[in-house]
């Protein structure tokens, strides 16, 4: 209450992480893809995260200079908001990454898989090179230390989604689910 004994107006508030994405039923024809009410309905973004954090291997989708495509595996951790992993800088996914950060990622898991569409960032600041070591050595149980990604070396790569799709292994035609990131 203020002084004259008036409601306060209350202050406005900043998001105080990733905002949400937006979900709806990716457009699938001859698939009979149910509408979101149907079926279990549109996928919460937290199902998605949960299946990018327990992920053991992801799969990078590049595009190589001249156009064909590039697909390796690659450990990978998620940070909250994008999909993080390293790569030696002579690789051919770097080389393809230099020319066209355009990427997909996706779980290995193709039973209730997560796919990403994104634009690869290379990463420098100390404090995200550390980040990422701390997340790999957690989930992977290993002992990097973060001089292992001397960036004339090893880049550490995020991906930020703009779109990802998800669907459930047992509800093929009810789960569908694509989620949009907006900045």
């Amino acid at each position: 209450m203020s002084a004259s004994g008036a409601a306060a107006e209350p202050e406005p508030t900043q998001p105080t992480g990733p905002l949400e994405p937006t979900a709806e039923r990716p457009y699938m024809p001859g698939y009979g893809i149910v509408g979101p009410e149907e079926g279990s309905g549109l996928l919460p973004w937290s199902w998605a995260v949960e299946q990018l954090r327990e992920a053991r291997n992801f799969w990078l989708c590049t595009v190589r200079p001249d156009g064909r495509p590039h697909a390796m595996p690659v450990w990978g951790a998620w940070s909250g908001e994008a999909l993080l992993f390293s790569s030696s800088v002579p690789s051919r996914k770097m080389v393809n990454l230099r020319a066209n950060p355009r990427v997909v990622v996706t779980t290995e898991e193709a039973e209730n898989p997560v796919v990403i569409e994104g634009i690869a960032e290379v990463l420098t600041e100390q404090k995200d090179l550390q980040r990422f070591i701390d997340l790999v050595n957690s989930k992977y149980a290993t002992r990097y230390r973060v001089d292992f990604l001397d960036p004339e070396v090893n880049a550490t790569v995020a991906v930020r989604p703009q779109q990802a799709f998800g669907l459930r292994q047992g509800d093929f035609t009810g789960s569908p689910t694509r989620w949009s990131f907006t900045t």
